[in-house]
Parts: structure tokens; sequence; C-alpha cells
């Protein structure tokens, strides 16, 4: 009998001994673990299937967890390099795969990355809790605090030291028993709940569609449009006519140039009511979970509201700051609107319709206004803003003030074939870095523009260059017709190259630092200051051409956009600051009671006295932003980063050359420092003084020059 039971053990054994090496194996072979020996070490999106990812996660956290086992464990006693740098180093193959994943989840996802998502976000979550809670590593870190003034550390190594140690007590290390399980849980819980937040959006934003079979009702969308409009209705199923859905680059265009009031209005309270339908991808009881959660846990960490919490590390400090910016602004803004309002309803009543002036109406009468206003068409124009061409500008401008060139290379694997990439080289040719670009719209992507770092620069062993990627949602090309660009759309180009650049012009010893990782309130900056620059003549000329027959884009013409693009900034402001507020909002609650999400809103943009022809630019059901991204609290962060960058082109145009090279050259230098010092900081040495906000008053028409 005993030897039976030991032939049972051994097999047992045998068998168990033969999985663990055969799952060993295949760990081995997955194309994430083993060395990328691709050009310039990007990821072998050729050789990565979407089920490499979640055994590629697990794997990587599980050597994280070994390496900080070793940083705890050590003999020795904690010293800024044994634990500070040492845990700076650690953690590389999640860190690596972990940006990748979330690149391809935000830009070509499927059931099989959503699956994943869903499963690996919270033991993600839970991983980064239970090294920033972990009460042993963080005695070696206060040790090394402690000895600070007596270290012999350079500015950033001392940066690093102080970031450190402010983010483990921020990430609640000093909680206890009961307090520190309920603030994991609640990291977890909302972890899940900001995944599904942005998998409900995305139904809710796929799901709808309006068939129009009348061509009148297109009114005089472009030529281009009306063929992506027809092959959306294809692809869904229809013999004739053309579909709109609620992508950006569909609806927008409809609501400027359908004369069929009916239609405008399904499709504006269908973009509108995104997430707020009472189906199975309702986020009305996830919105009101969210926020109440951020105020348990804000509590526990020892501030009274979430906005509290995430304020203490950006440039405007605290939630009164931010409502002074805000209240600096509204008045202005609303009043213009107003105005503005006033006069569209009144061109709407002299077209015969009768009926009160909607939100659905404004697109629709603004473009009708530019029309007979300015003799203006955005139709016009976009001939001349082809997106390669564009997107040539933007690398001309990069060109002009940094020196930069951009190469592309065919020899690079990507993660969709609509995706293009660049090698960037710097003015003597040393390389600089790889930029991906994927500039057209899908299902499978996310809406809106947005920039990732695929790895981000540092310098610590050695010299790591920077990958990062720009993503769009413009229409794509059809047969025959190249992917026409309006002038904001153009615009949006610019800005997430700005973004790029940060990325790029990096140089900073460590990767915590590197690129964007700056104050949300900052961020914004490097990307909105681009937009100065893409609409001057210029610049214009170097990439404004017609896409047909070359020419460059009529100077009458400029002076009509330029003049047409200022129009509707009342509306433009005030759509933003009600969504600013609405954060503001919600991440101001002192009580975690859960709120009732229509009511709530309707209450807080009422105080702001928000005229009811202008929604928010995102209502709370579809605030991915603040709910499933990372500007809770600071969706205000973009107006705060237009006083900087107004100021900041202001001194270029005072100078006399909006391309002066000694400006050029700070700025450049601001860029590389990343976020190794303050927001403030930055800025200060970039300059010489604190920002000014007259030169934004003044662009926006609120103050005469």
């Amino acid at each position: 009998m005993k030897k039976v039971s030991l032939l049972i053990i051994t097999l047992t054994l045998l068998v168990s001994c033969g999985k663990v090496q055969q799952k060993s194996a295949k760990m081995k072979q997955n194309p994430l673990l083993m060395t990328w020996n691709t050009p310039f070490g990007v990821p072998p999106f050729d050789k990565i299937k979407n089920t490499d990812y979640l055994p590629a996660l697990q794997e990587a956290m599980k050597l994280h967890n070994q390496e900080i086992e070793a940083i705890i464990n050590t003999k020795e006693k904690s010293t800024f390099k044994n634990t500070i740098v040492a845990l700076e180093l650690s953690g590389k193959p999640f860190y690596k795969i972990s940006k990748v994943f979330f690149a391809l989840t935000a830009a070509n996802t499927d059931s099989v990355l959503k699956a994943t998502e869903k499963k690996i976000v919270p033991a993600m979550t839970a991983h980064h809790d239970e090294i920033q809670l972990n009460e042993k590593l963080f005695e070696r870190i206060k040790t090394v605090y402690d000895q600070k003034e007596s270290l012999d550390l350079t500015k950033e190594d001392l940066f690093l030291l102080e970031e450190t140690y402010k983010s483990y007590i921020k990430s609640g290390v000093n909680l206890q028993g009961e307090a520190k399980t309920k603030l994991k849980a609640i990291n977890k819980e909302l972890a899940a709940l900001k995944i599904t937040f942005a998998a409900n959006l995305l139904a809710e934003t796929n799901n709808f569609e309006i068939h129009v079979t009348d061509q009148k009702d297109l009114g005089n969308l472009s030529e281009s449009l009306v063929a992506l409009a027809a092959a959306e209705a294809k692809k869904r199923g229809h013999k004739t006519g053309w579909s709109f859905t609620l992508q950006r680059p569909s609806i927008n265009p409809f609501l400027e140039t359908s004369p069929n009031r009916d239609f405008r209005e399904q499709l504006f309270q269908a973009y509108a009511n995104r997430g707020n339908n009472n189906t199975e991808n309702d986020n009305k009881k996830i919105v009101a979970k969210i926020a109440s959660l951020r105020v348990d846990k804000a509590h526990l960490l020892g501030f009274k509201t979430w906005a509290a919490y995430v304020l203490t590390d950006n440039m405007a400090a605290n939630a009164t700051n931010v409502y002074k910016l805000l209240d600096k602004l509204w008045k202005p803004a609303l009043a213009m609107a107003k105005k503005d309002r006033d006069a569209l309803a009144e061109m709407m009543q002299k077209d015969g319709v009768k009926g009160t002036f909607r939100g659905s109406d404004w697109r629709y009468y603004v473009a009708k206004t530019r029309a007979e206003r300015y003799n203006f068409d955005d139709a016009a124009t976009k001939p001349y803003f082809e997106f390669t061409h564009v997107r040539d500008g933007a690398f001309n401008l990069a060109n002009k003030l940094f020196g930069l060139t951009f190469h592309e290379r065919k020899d690079i694997p990507k993660w969709h074939k609509d995706q293009q990439v660049f090698e960037v080289l710097e003015a003597d040719g040393k390389h600089l870095g790889i930029i991906y670009m994927d500039f057209f719209a899908r299902e499978s992507k996310k809406g809106g523009a947005w920039m990732n770092e695929l790895r981000a620069q540092s310098n610590v062993n050695q010299f790591i260059t920077p990958i990062v990627t720009n993503n769009f949602n413009f229409p794509a090309p059809t047969a025959g017709k190249p992917s026409l660009l309006t002038f904001r759309e153009a615009q949006t180009v610019f800005h997430e190259f700005g973004h790029a650049l940060h990325g790029l012009l990096s140089h900073v010893k460590y990767e915590r630092f590197s690129g964007t990782n700056v104050p949300r309130d900052f961020v914004e900056f490097p990307s909105q200051v681009m937009e100065n620059w893409m609409s001057e003549p210029e610049v214009l000329a170097t990439y404004a051409k017609h896409y047909k027959t070359g020419e460059v884009i009529p100077t009458t013409l400029i002076t009509k956009m330029n003049q047409a693009n200022a129009y509707d900034e009342g509306f433009r402001t005030v759509e933003y600051m009600a969504a600013a507020y609405l954060d503001m909002n919600w991440h101001t609650l002192t009580d975690s009671k859960e709120q009732a999400v229509t009511s709530f809103e309707q209450d807080a943009l009422q105080k702001t006295g928000l005229i009811p022809e202008i929604l928010p630019r995102y209502k709370s059901t579809y605030f991915s932003h603040i709910f499933a991204g990372g500007y809770s609290s600071g969706y205000y962060a973009y107006m705060w980063a237009e006083v900087l960058d107004a100021d900041t082109f202001n001194e270029f145009k005072k100078s006399g050359d909006i391309f002066n090279p000694s400006l050029a050259k700070k700025y450049r230098k601001m860029l590389a420092n990343g976020g190794s010092k303050k927001g403030e900081k930055l800025y200060k040495d970039f300059l010489g003084r604190d920002p000014e906000i007259t030169p934004l008053l003044v662009k926006k028409g609120f103050l005469e020059q």
C-alpha cells in the first residue's frame, strides 16, 4: 500500500513538474517577455498576439515582486542607490508591457483585449497597492529621506527622493489595519468601474446611427464626407443612403451642414445621452459610485475632498485657485455666448423656422453666419488640409524651432496597417526617437485624440531614447478621395504633436520625470502652444497646399478663415468651462453619499448660469476624462495651460520672430527638463517670471488690446 502511494505521489510530482516546465517554456516564447530584437527596440507588433498580454503581464508582476523583495531584504543599510534608485529601476518588464497594452486597448481593441483588461487591471491595481503600501519598503525610503540634507545628491536625485517619499505618504502607506484594507478595496473597485465606464461609452458611441436616404438632407457636406457616410451605410447593411454616427468626424459635419432640423436634433440628443439611456450600457450608477468612492478614499488619506487630494501635486494647488481662474473667464465668455445665441436665433427666425432655438441648431447657424459674415465655408479650406500635408507642417515646424527631421520607416512593425512610423533625428543626424501616428477613426478605437509613450526617455545606466504615439479620429480616405481635414482637425494634429515633442525632447536621468510626467495643469501647455503657430501665415505656407494643384492657401482665404474661426469663441469657452465646473463639483463633494447623477448635474450647471442652448463639452455619463481617465479634478488644466501657452507665444510675437532661436532654445530646455522640477519652477526658469493672463484675455476677445 505504501509503495502504491509512493508511486502515485512520484507520478503526480512528475506530471506537475512537467506542467511547470511546459508553462515556463511557453512563457519564454512569449514575444512580450523576450528581448525585442527590432529596430530601436520597438514592440514586435508583428509577433505579438493579443492572447500574449495576460500571461506576460502576470509573469512581469511576479518578476517585479521579486525585485521589490530583494530591495527590502538586502542586509545593506538603506542608501539612495540601493533603495531609491533600485526602486526606480524595478519592474522594467512590467512597465514596458503595460505601456504597450494600454496603448493598444485605447487604439485597436477587440474582445480578447477587453476581457484581458477586465481581468488584469484589478490585479495590476492590487500589485501597485502592495508596493506603495509596503511598510518595510517605506521604512527604507524614510531612512534615506531623513538623511537627505547630508547626502551628496544632484538636484534631480534630491527631487526623486522627495517625490518618492511624498508618493508613498499620499498613497496611504501610514494607514493601519482596517483603514489600509479598505483603501485597497476602494482602489480595486475604482479600477474595475473605470473599465466598465469606458466599455459602456464605446458601445453607446458605436451603436447609434442616423440613416439618411434623401441627398438634400446632407446640405453642403463635402464630397469626401459624403463618400465616407455612404461607406458607413454599406458597412451597416444598407444598400443605399448615408449613415451618420456619434463619432466626432461624422456627427459634427452633419450638425453643421444638414438642413434637416429633426435629424440634427436626433443625432445631437443621442450624443448628449450616451451612457444615460437606462440600458445595460448606462453609466449613471457607475458615475455615482466612482464619485462616492473617491470621497471615501480622500477621507481615508486625510483630505476633505478628492480635489484637495489631487490638486496638491498641481500648479493650482487647491480648488480655490481653480475656481478663481474659471470665474475670471466665465462671465465674459457667457456674455459673448448669449450675444451670439440671440443673433443665431434671429437668423433662424429669418429662415422661416418656427420654434425655439436649440443646441442642435447652434453649429448649423454658426456655419451659416461664417458663410454670410465672412464669406467663409470650411469646405473651401479642406482641400488645403490633406492630412499628410498637415502632418508634414507639424514636422516642418519642429524643424524650424529645434532642427529636427522625420524619416518614415517601413521596416518597423505596427499595431494597425493605417499607422505611419517615423524616426526622429537631431540636426546633426543623431537618433532622437520614434513616433507612431495613427490618424483614422474606427470602431476599435476610443474617441478623441491623444498621445502615448510606448517607451519613456531615461539615462540612469544608459541613455534610453523615447518611443511615442499620436492617435486621432479623422475620416479615413475613400476610393479616389484623400482624408481632408477641417481647420480644427488640423489644429488637433499640431496639439497632439506638441505632446509628442514633449516626450521626444525629454532629457532627464529618471524615467519618473520623463517627458509628459509633469503636473496635470502643465502637461497641456506644450501641446496647446503649438496651435498658436499652426495658423500663422508663415507656417500655413509650408503645409496648407491644395491636394490637387499644390497651390498654397491664398492669403485672402487665410484672413477669412482666421476671422471666421475667431467667431464663436464664447460657445467654445463656455462649453469647455461648463465641463470644468462640472468636474470640480463632482470632486469637491465632502459627503460620500451616492448622488442622483441627473439632478446633481443639473444643479451644478444651473449654479453657473449656463444657458440651455449649450451643453457642457462632456456630460457626466460620457465624461471619460474624469471617470475613465486621469483628469479627475483636473479638466480645468486646459484653461490653466492656455494662460501659459498664450503668454509664451506672445513672447515670440513680441520678439518680432515667431521662430526666435534664442526663445526656442529656452523653450526646448524647459521641455527637456520634463517633470524634474515643479511646474511653476519650469515656467519661471523658461521666461524668468510668473505667467500673465492678459495675453489669453486678448486672444479670446475678452479684452481689447
